[in-house]
C-alpha cells in the first residue's frame, strides 16, 4: 500500500513507516501533519486508483533541519571576476503514520519493545582475598653508545 502526495512543489512515493523530508513545514517535533494533496493511491501492489477528495495522508514531524551545504559558485573569465554563496535549505523530516481513502485506514504498525536486560552487580571483594600484584621487571640500563676515535692524521 502506497501513496504518491504533493509537498512543497516535489512529488513524494510514500508508505505508512517512511520517512521523507519535505520543505520546511509549521510544527514542532512529535506534532502531526496532514497531507491533503493527494495525486495517486494504490491499495494492492500492481493496483492503482485515482484518489478521492476524502483521502489522507498523516505524518509525524520527526525534525527540523537543514540540508547539506551547497556551494554557488559565479564566474566570469577574462573579467577577474568570482563570487561564492552557500545556501543550506531547512526540511522538516516526516514519518508517514496513516494513508486513509474510502473508509480504509492503512497505519503503520507499532514496534515491539522489548524491556531492557537488567544489569547485573558486580560481586564485591574484601581486600584479603585479592592476591598480590606482581612486582613490575625494572628494564636494564640503556647502553651508551661508544663514541668513535678520530683517524690519525698522515704525516708527509
Amino acid at each position: 500500500m502506497y501513496a504518491v502526495i504533493r509537498a512543497g512543489g516535489k512529488q513524494y512515493r510514500v508508505a505508512p513507516g517512511d520517512v521523507i523530508r519535505v520543505e520546511s513545514q509549521d510544527g514542532s517535533s512529535g506534532s502531526r501533519i496532514e497531507f491533503g494533496d493527494i495525486l495517486a493511491i494504490s491499495p494492492e501492489e500492481g493496483q492503482i486508483a485515482k484518489a478521492n477528495p476524502d483521502a489522507h495522508v498523516i505524518g509525524q514531524v520527526l525534525e527540523q533541519g537543514r540540508h547539506d551545504k551547497v556551494l554557488v559558485f559565479h564566474y566570469k573569465r577574462k573579467k577577474q571576476y568570482k563570487k561564492l554563496r552557500g545556501h543550506r535549505q531547512p526540511y522538516t523530516a516526516v514519518r508517514i503514520t496513516e494513508i486513509a481513502f474510502d473508509g480504509h485506514k492503512f497505519t503503520v504498525p507499532e514496534p515491539i519493545r522489548e524491556p531492557a536486560p537488567a544489569k547485573k552487580a558486580a560481586p564485591v571483594e574484601s581486600k584479603e582475598a585479592k592476591p598480590p600484584k606482581a612486582a613490575k621487571k625494572k628494564k636494564p640500563a640503556a647502553k651508551k653508545p661508544v663514541a668513535k676515535k678520530a683517524a690519525p692524521k698522515k704525516k708527509k
